[in-house]
């Protein structure tokens, strides 16, 4: 679509909406609703084994926000912005009518309803009221003591639906609660939800020539605006593809890139199977079960997975077995031998005193007590354990691989090393394996759905089929080896992969599955003959195998447990297990996708390219990245685990790329490499856009370390900071240590203009203030308006901080040189321990001049001007509890501007979605001593004064204690009334209001000699 009437480039040196205004509060939670999605996320499909990737609707309001142009109007600017995101009220009407988010019952007890005989309809028991009986109700009633049962009436339309849930929405408090109620955006039809709003869009943008019916239209005309063309977006560390894709869903051409081959083949799936036109996505899910179904009807004929009563294997428990140095008996190893928390079902190890090893047997409807015992396994805390002849033996783990410390002082042990031939443990090996438990379907209902299972102990037949099986890998795996169908390749050492060599000798990626797999994988492997089947090879790989845990969990409110075998990349590790369970094919099918999410197809063009960040690049329009900064997760290495099947027969496109990890080239860690690394990246990407184009770097808020090397990099880059936001996108999970919130650090930059702009910081930091202070009182100023129009505010207070940072690096990133060194080279030179560069100073100012202007309601400026960060940390804090405040990122944000050392210390509760202070009331004696950070503040020892009085300590005692206790207390007098009277407006607890209010009444009226 090129409209002939549209002005090229007539937007082109226009500010971008996203450099002045995001709803980033609202762009936040639906972020984190996209991660709570789980599998129900449009890229999971693909492979749930990349976590990186970033939620797609936070792309999508960073592409917008990047398009839209400021006006002279920023309400309506952000109403427009909110509408192409279905955040405002009519989206959410729609998204909630979707959902189903009202019934008539709560709509009744509600509203006031004028003829409520328009949208429902009435019955007591089976009679039906006509509307003469119900006229002389009035609504809102309460259905359940009228005796009445309400329904939609028949002839009640969508759009009297819409009014009525519109009403229902409005009436709750925040965005938080209006948006739980309703399906995601990207779950509604796309042309349905947006359809009411291309009016408002065209009334708004129409004096720029903007007439649209859709999302790629106005993106489109808006690219030709800007850009003279369709906006053009890259991404050079696509990772798994959701920037690409999200880009391409909108309209925008895509050129992505990266590294690592998994990565490029996650976002070519993207692009190509997600993002495929209906008729072809139904060609190739039909085409991946025909290839699945073959392999299910070799796997029969082979007879391995069948019992002689026609039942059908559905896993395979396996443990590790080693001999104990001490009684020379062979010990199964398991970390728990419960087996289903739902049917109470264990393993128990039955002396063998014949062949001293155990047998083990399986044991169904076991007590509790029997369950409690079951739990506690062979493997305690890094020690084989186990009781023989009322006696328990105890060896460590590291006892039986034999660890030593080597002659350069690595850690190095005994296992033998596996060779290349290896599948399996031989005889002479520290740990074999032992299948001990089958979960079967019984023949009966093996048609069916889900088929009923049960567990049963091994028996001598089973063990033949495990030999038939062993018998037929190693008959093969040579030719197999040969032919791509498995790995032949060797782990290379590294922070991930080491643990295989070091904890069970493992030299080959192999190694890594048991026969069984090996075995299905293979067969997978040599009937996918096109791109598209090799997907489902990684999503076999990542549910199956020797690093596969046992997964079962006991019934719950909502329905049954389940027990089925977990993935390997539940975690974003490489971990060695003690106990594993392998699918059988039937399993493995039940993981396979046949059936893809997507939409109409994608018209934009688009590319995935094989390689550095900072080579072969294109002219792009608008470069969207997320880069490896001080990254935890190895792609590098942990993705060999996939590569090593790959590399050998990928199909067209994959047939020309590399397919290694190519570790050496990845940018990764922190550092010095890492940092002359990024720098060449992004002189590479900036050297690729036009002068008008922006660049959106996203990076997890960690520590002012990060914040301190990004913006080096980017300004060494020839880029300019022209915005920062705070997203909100990761919540609680075993994947998180600590389990806590993270967030996503938005920053927007622009190329710095030509010329030379020396700078001096004595000339920086009155500039960075001045800027910094402009910059928040025009954001609290349209949080005021929009507050007074709209009901809600739209910035928070991380929001004005990272607003602070980025008007602070704006000015920054402006100079070419500091105190006379070039910016490039001052970012690229190594950094001394616990160096503070100018960098870091002025990171610091902002900080401190954004905080100074954030003053708590109710407290005074010149009290917050004067009060410490471990104070000014906890009276923060509770004002936003006041206001309902509860996430952990907001205390991590704000203990990190304030400088707070240990802000866990006044914490009652650190969970991520329930985190809260300290009351004062919860305050021990030992956390307001002088060894602590709050102690010896003004506010630690008034906290003192207001537990002394609760205490029913003499008043007069508990001043005189107090005035004792701060230092410098006449002058200090009036802060501590100050902060005594938003104690007592603040505190949740009526007699800690009380007793702070008494405390600042009496310090107003003390009288001095």
């Amino acid at each position: 679509m090129n409209r002939p009437d549209l002005n090229p480039f007539a937007l082109k040196d226009a500010p971008a909406l996203i450099e002045a205004v995001f709803p980033a509060q609202k762009v936040s939670f639906e972020a984190q609703r996209e991660r709570k999605a789980g599998a129900g996320q449009t890229l999971t499909a693909l492979g749930s084994y990349w976590k990186g990737r970033k939620p797609l609707i936070l792309v999508r309001a960073i592409l917008l926000g990047s398009l839209l142009p400021q006006t002279d109007d920023p309400e309506k600017d952000l109403e427009i912005f909110e509408q192409l995101m279905a955040f405002d009220l009519g989206g959410l009407a729609r998204r909630a009518l979707e959902a189903k988010a009202f019934k008539p019952t709560e709509i009744a007890r509600s509203l006031s309803l004028d003829d409520p005989w328009r949208y429902f309809t009435y019955k007591i028991e089976a009679t039906v009221l006509s509307a003469g009986e119900v006229s002389h109700w009035t609504f809102p009633l309460d259905p359940d003591q009228e005796g009445i049962r309400i329904r939609w009436r028949k002839e009640c339309t969508e759009a009297m639906k819409l009014a009525l849930y519109g009403r229902m929405l409005e009436r709750l408090p925040t965005y938080e609660e209006r948006a739980a109620r309703c399906k995601r955006p990207e779950e509604l039809d796309q042309t349905a939800l947006y359809a009411p709003i291309w009016p408002a869009v065209n009334a708004h943008l129409g004096r720029f020539g903007i007439q649209a019916q859709s999302h790629q239209e106005v993106v489109e005309q808006l690219g030709i605006l800007r850009f003279g063309h369709r906006p053009k977006v890259g991404d050079t560390f696509c990772g798994g593809g959701s920037i690409p894709f999200e880009a391409a869903r909108l309209g925008c051409d895509v050129y992505a890139s990266d590294l690592n081959p998994i990565a490029c083949m996650l976002t070519w799936g993207a692009l190509n199977i997600i993002g495929a036109p209906p008729e072809k996505r139904a060609e190739i899910e039909q085409a991946q079960r025909e290839v699945a179904e073959a392999v299910d009807r070799e796997i029969t004929k082979l007879g391995i997975e069948h019992d002689r009563q026609g039942n059908r294997a559905k896993a395979y428990l396996y443990c590790l077995e080693t001999r104990c140095p001490e009684t020379g008996w062979m010990v199964p190893m398991a970390p728990s031998w419960v087996i289903s928390k739902t049917r109470n079902v264990i393993a128990k190890l039955v002396p063998d005193p014949a062949n001293q090893r155990f047998e083990i047997e399986i044991h169904s409807s076991a007590s509790s007590a029997e369950m409690e015992t079951a739990e506690r396994g062979t493997v305690q805390d890094g020690h084989l354990v186990y009781a023989l002849d009322g006696k328990t033996y105890r060896t460590s783990i590291k006892t039986l691989r034999g660890d030593y410390r080597d002659a350069e002082g690595n850690t190095a042990n005994r296992l033998r090393r596996w060779e290349q031939q290896d599948f399996k443990p031989r005889p002479e090996d520290v740990f074999r394996e032992r299948l001990y438990c089958i979960q079967w379907m019984t023949r009966e209902t093996l048609s069916s759905h889900r088929p009923e299972t049960f567990f049963a102990a091994v028996t001598e037949e089973d063990r033949e089929r495990e030999r038939r099986v062993e018998a037929m890998v190693a008959e093969h795996l040579a030719r197999w080896q040969q032919e791509g169908l498995v790995p032949d390749m060797a782990i290379e050492p590294g922070d991930e992969t080491t643990r295989l060599h070091r904890e069970r000798g493992w030299m080959y990626w192999q190694q890594l599955f048991d026969p069984r797999t090996l075995l299905s994988a293979a067969l997978l492997n040599q009937a996918a003959k096109h791109a598209e089947d090799k997907f489902n090879i990684n999503t076999l790989l990542d549910n199956s195998g020797r690093l596969v845990r046992w997964h079962s969990t006991p019934p719950h409110k909502n329905g049954g447990g389940r027990d089925l075998p977990a993935n390997v990349f539940s975690n974003q590790a490489l971990n060695t297990l003690f106990s594993f369970a392998a699918r059988s094919w039937w399993s493995a099918m039940n993981v396979l996708r046949y059936q893809y999410p997507g939409g109409s197809g994608f018209t934009a063009d688009h590319q995935v390219l094989p390689h550095a960040a900072d080579c072969d690049l294109e002219t792009t329009d608008i470069f969207v990245t997320d880069p490896p900064y001080a990254d935890a997760v190895h792609y590098h290495e942990i993705t060999e685990y996939f590569i090593a099947w790959l590399r050998k027969n990928p199909p067209p496109p994959f047939d020309q790329w590399t397919w290694d990890s190519r570790r050496e080239l990845a940018i990764k860690g922190s550092g010095d490499d890492f940092r002359r690394g990024m720098v060449d990246a992004y002189q590479a990407m900036t050297a690729h856009m036009p002068d008008n184009g922006m660049q959106c770097v996203m990076f997890t808020h960690q520590d002012t370390g990060v914040w301190s090397d990004m913006v080096s990099i980017f300004w060494a880059s020839g880029l300019q900071v022209v915005g920062a936001w705070y997203i909100a996108t990761e919540t609680t999970s075993e994947l998180k240590k600590g389990g806590y919130v993270q967030g996503t650090v938005i920053l927007m930059l622009r190329k710095r203009p030509p010329g030379d702009r020396p700078g001096f910081k004595q000339r920086i930091l009155p500039a960075v203030k001045r800027e910094v202070d402009e910059q928040i009182r025009q954001m609290l100023h349209l949080n005021s308006e929009t507050e007074t129009k709209m009901g809600a505010p739209v910035f928070n207070d991380s929001d004005l901080q990272m607003a602070g940072y980025a008007a602070a690096l704006k000015v920054l990133t402006g100079n070419t040189h500091i105190g006379g060194e070039d910016v490039t080279s001052f970012a690229l030179r190594p950094r001394r321990k616990d160096e503070t560069t100018v960098v870091d100073e002025i990171v610091d100012q902002a900080a401190e001049t954004a905080n100074s202007l954030l003053v708590p309601d109710g407290l005074e400026a010149e009290t917050w001007g004067a009060i410490s960060g471990i104070q000014r940390f906890y009276l923060r804090m509770l004002d936003m509890e006041t206001a309902g405040a509860s996430k952990l990122d907001n205390y991590q944000n704000f203990a990190k501007a304030f400088r707070v050392d240990d802000y866990a210390a006044i914490m009652a509760s650190i969970k991520p979605n329930s985190a809260r202070l300290k009351t004062v009331t919860e305050f021990k004696a030992r956390d307001l001593t002088d060894r602590t950070e709050i102690g010896p503040t003004p506010l630690g020892a008034l906290i003192v004064a207001i537990q002394e009085f609760l205490a029913d300590k003499e008043p007069d005692v508990v001043m005189a204690n107090l005035r004792d206790a701060v230092p410098d207390y006449l002058s200090l007098r009036p802060k501590l009334v100050d902060m005594a009277a938003f104690i007592a407006a603040k505190a949740r607890q009526p007699e800690t209001r009380r007793a702070a209010e008494a405390i600042a009444s009496r310090m107003r009226n003390q009288r001095f000699q």
